[in-house]
Order: structure tokens, then C-alpha cells, then sequence
């Protein structure tokens, strides 16, 4: 699921807390927004997909 930020200026002053939760074999981004990746074998690029999420 992709979600995309609010037009207004709550969504810059959200704060972005993401981590990464196991699944099985497959390791998920999440964020306190609600925000989340798709599920990836690999932890590394789940953190990568998290990284993207805080990106400015």
C-alpha cells in the first residue's frame, strides 16, 4: 500500500518513525504515519525502502 502525504502542513510537521518488522522470512518498513513497504527478503533493502520514506 502506498499512501500519499495530506496537501496541508500537519503532514510536514509529522514526525517519521520507521523500523522494520520480520514477517516470516520477510522484513517489512513501517512508519508512525502509517506508512509501509513492501515485504522483502532481504533486511537491507526493507531499510533502504525506509530511508526513502524519511527522505526529504
Amino acid at each position: 500500500m502506498h499512501r500519499t502525504a495530506r496537501n496541508d502542513n500537519t503532514a510536514r510537521d509529522e514526525r517519521h518513525d520507521t523500523r522494520t518488522v520480520e514477517r516470516g522470512s520477510f522484513s517489512i518498513a513501517r512508519c508512525s504515519c502509517g506508512w509501509s513497504g513492501p515485504a522483502r527478503r532481504a533486511r537491507a533493502l526493507a531499510r533502504e525502502d525506509a530511508a526513502g520514506h524519511t527522505a526529504p
